[in-house]
């Protein structure tokens, strides 16, 4: 479970790159692209169009399969760096691993994946200049798994608030807790372990992740919470006006279930999200203004499908379904503001 300052210079903003792109790399025609970005406690390396990790997955855990899927669509496509706590990302060992990586950005370009939204969303509106300033990336399709797309919410806020000149095209979320993570629920003691209904797996989850909340004392793992996310006065709502204008596709998993009544903020889910969250449910019109909604019975991430012996391709990032979903948010982002909203919502 342990898992924005555009239109101003990079020298401003005091972003120095240790290495240069590789040559060919960054060719001038490249004005759009589509940009991934991980969510809570990941560790994801950056990597490009053409290149990613020579060694281990290309571009970790959460990123490589949906990567080299959009890759040989044709996309050009890159993968926003995070770090589980501050500092630039590193070789990585254990669960996931990947080495050899092409380029690595600097701390204040890469999401500490542990520390608040608000401060994630400033480092990746600052990766995001990068790809305008020193790449040419004008338009930009966001796809976000889990908290990369509260991530993008909060980069969008302040690229807007600085007057960046790059437009976000369209935003596709992943199993992203809009209204919360029942995870951060029961660390927030709003929710009890009564609701997992005695399912074990939930049980240990909920557990587990309260001691990583008090061991880190503040960041993403209390803000993914509902008290903090909802209501007149939550972070939601604070974002109003932000997703004015651009798309969203939300894609929830619900691989966990259970019979009879059941608590809709636990039940069912992706093993950390509930699908009433991920789908945004209760979230309100000034917030999302124009949704489309899907569900698949996937598993959160493949770090929580190992845990249940389920196939990676049942994982939300690692699913030729949801590649599918994605694909066609890609392809319809141009005209979706004239569509119905709310379609599978």
């Amino acid at each position: 479970m342990r898992k924005i300052l555009a239109g101003l210079s990079i020298a401003l903003l005091g972003v120095t790159v240790s290495a240069a792109p590789p040559a060919g790399s960054a060719p001038a025609d490249r004005a759009h692209a589509v940009v991934i970005v991980s969510g809570g406690a990941a560790t994801s390396p950056f990597t490009t169009p053409d290149a990613g990790c020579a060694s281990g997955l290309a571009a970790g855990n959460t990123d490589t399969a949906i990567r080299r899927h959009l890759v040989d669509q044709g996309h050009e496509v890159y993968t926003s760096p995070a770090m589980a706590g501050r500092g630039r990302v590193t070789d990585q060992t254990g669960f996931g691993p990947f080495g050899d990586c092409p380029i690595t950005l600097p701390e204040i370009m890469t999401v500490d994946s542990t520390g608040s939204i608000d401060t994630a969303g400033e480092h990746l509106a600052r990766f995001l200049n990068y790809l305008d300033t020193e790449r040419g990336v004008d338009q930009i399709d966001l796809v976000a798994h889990s908290m990369g797309g509260l991530y993008s919410r909060a980069a969008i806020k302040v690229l807007q608030s600085t007057g960046a000149p790059m437009r976000i095209r369209s935003l596709t979320t992943l199993g992203t807790p809009w209204q919360g993570s029942f995870l951060s629920d029961y660390a927030g003691d709003t929710i009890g372990l009564d609701a997992c209904l005695g399912d074990q797996f939930c049980e240990q989850s909920m557990e587990g992740f309260r001691d990583e909340v008090v061991r880190r004392v503040s960041g993403s793992g209390r803000e993914v919470s509902r008290a903090y996310l909802m209501g007149p006065q939550g972070w939601n709502a604070a974002q109003a006006g932000v997703l004015d204008g651009i798309p969203v596709v939300l894609v929830g998993g619900d691989a966990f279930a259970r019979p009879g009544p059941v608590d809709p903020a636990v039940w069912p889910n992706d093993g950390i999200v509930a699908l009433r969250s991920a789908l945004a449910m209760d979230v309100d019109d000034a917030v999302l203004p124009h949704r489309r909604c899907a569900t698949v019975d996937d598993a959160h991430s493949i770090y929580v499908a190992s845990l249940k012996a389920m196939p990676e391709t049942s994982a939300l990032t690692w699913d030729p379904r949801v590649f599918a979903l994605v694909d066609e948010a890609l392809a319809t982002a141009p005209e979706a503001l004239g569509t119905p909203n709310r379609v599978g919502c």
